[in-house]
């Protein structure tokens, strides 16, 4: 089958990059994409839009077009390809407007899903004969079976809309990434929340399973949840005895996880230290990332080559690469004024996200001083440098590039700006 991509090139506020080179499950999206559909297509173009690609693909293969800018899982593909190549016609996915991860999870803030009475169509097609087949495609209605998950009930005193805090965990993922939110749902709530229950499904329903966990569990004289069935660990990884690591977590190579260490049904990359007193709970950490002592991160996303200081505080935040959070620094995740918590969208205004608990988010080769306190959902711009002042301790509005500290004091600053808005002329390392 041939994998025809169709490019989006829209920045995501605030990385000021495309969605396909943002990473989700340590791996750029579009190498996510890759992997998951390697198994089913056997050669990839590229193109701008729709009709540049009917204007070349003029040859009767079988085809299998998306957008680069979505997030699924194998789960999804695989039914929407085999029940498109039963249909024998062309194809496109679809959802229904009242499957419950798509309305609580993936329809705030995405504008791109197009309505089709009860139906949500997505940009994924399917066509047995190439794209010169002039039938309209089908709705193929993927349900999503998700399950109800929750871990916390807000009581009265602390908002207005109180009640048990429950997120929808899908087995067929879907995400259409237009905000940095959906980042953040594809990653944690998509990603590793999901996997879990995945797994905990799995062994609830399969005794073989449940039996060859206790049995290895036994063996290594661990308690369940940490044997080698459950925890995945890669090569030469330095563990702390006294460390903690359960849940269903994976661990590349090439790390070392100090004394104290609590992790619990992560994500964690190559090349990555974790020094003593850390914690980390449905967290993704990327390659090449240092967590010194005390760093606490809870349904977090860290990208690549970052470093989150001791005693920093990040709850159902994103992070982006090549950044640098200080120490103390601790992001809320909650309105205590009980309103409705909002983000930066795409074009600059502010949308409500449908969340009820959201930390912040930090663009690519951002530098944060110590001791600073974020508002949930503020967003600071990529190449971004903040200082910690008397009269700025809380950063209460979202932070942009103009607004970085490095212009106000005037310093020689030796970083150019990496990552330029769309509608900006990229700086190079030159200065020009």
């Amino acid at each position: 089958m041939r994998r025809i991509v169709l490019q989006e090139t829209s920045h995501i506020a605030p990385f000021n990059e495309p969605a396909r080179d943002l990473r989700v499950q340590n791996k750029p999206l579009w190498l996510w994409q890759r992997d998951v559909l390697g198994a089913y297509t056997t050669e990839e173009r590229e193109y701008a839009n729709w009709q540049q690609a009917v204007r070349f693909e003029t040859e009767p293969a079988e085809s299998l077009v998306h957008r680069d800018n979505l997030f699924f899982n194998d789960a999804l593909v695989a039914e929407f390809i085999q029940r498109s190549r039963a249909a024998g016609r062309p194809t496109r996915l679809a959802f229904d407007s009242e499957d419950p991860a798509i309305r609580e999870h993936v329809r705030p803030l995405t504008h791109s899903l197009y309505e089709d009475g009860d139906l949500l169509l997505a940009d994924m097609w399917y066509y047995p004969a190439g794209l010169t087949q002039s039938v309209a495609p089908e709705a193929i209605v993927i349900h999503t079976e998700p399950r109800e998950r929750g871990y916390y009930h807000i009581p009265p005193y602390m908002a207005s809309e109180f009640g048990d805090l429950i997120y929808f965990l899908p087995r067929k993922a879907f995400v259409l990434i237009e905000n940095w939110v959906h980042l953040f749902i594809a990653d944690i709530l998509f990603g590793v929340f999901a996997r879990g229950v995945n797994m905990e499904d799995q062994v609830n329903s399969n005794w073989q399973l449940k039996l060859k966990i206790l049995l290895r569990s036994v063996w290594e004289q661990k308690q369940v949840l940490s044997s080698s069935e459950v925890v995945h660990v890669g090569h030469n990884v330095t563990i702390d005895p006294s460390a903690t690591i359960r849940g269903f977590t994976t661990i590349g190579d090439n790390v070392t996880i100090g004394p104290g260490v609590v992790i619990d049904n992560c994500l964690i990359g190559s090349n990555i230290n974790i020094s003593q007193g850390s914690q980390l709970s449905l967290s993704v950490v990327s390659d090449g990332c240092f967590l010194p002592f005390r760093a606490a991160l809870f349904m977090t996303t860290v990208m690549e080559n970052t470093m989150i200081a001791q005693n920093s505080c990040l709850q159902l935040c994103v992070v982006g690469r090549d950044s640098v959070i200080g120490a103390g620094t601790t992001f809320t995740d909650f309105n205590l004024l009980s309103g409705p918590i909002r983000t930066l969208t795409p074009l600059g205004g502010i949308e409500e996200t449908g969340h009820r608990i959201l930390g912040g988010c930090i663009g690519h080769h951002c530098r944060l001083s110590s001791g600073l306190v974020l508002y949930a959902a503020r967003t600071v711009e990529s190449d971004v440098v903040l200082f910690a002042r008397d009269d700025r301790h809380f950063i209460q509005q979202n932070v942009t590039y103009e607004e970085s500290d490095h212009h106000k004091y005037q310093l020689k600053y030796p970083y150019p700006r990496l990552y330029p808005r769309e509608n900006e002329r990229a700086e190079t390392k030159h200065g020009r």
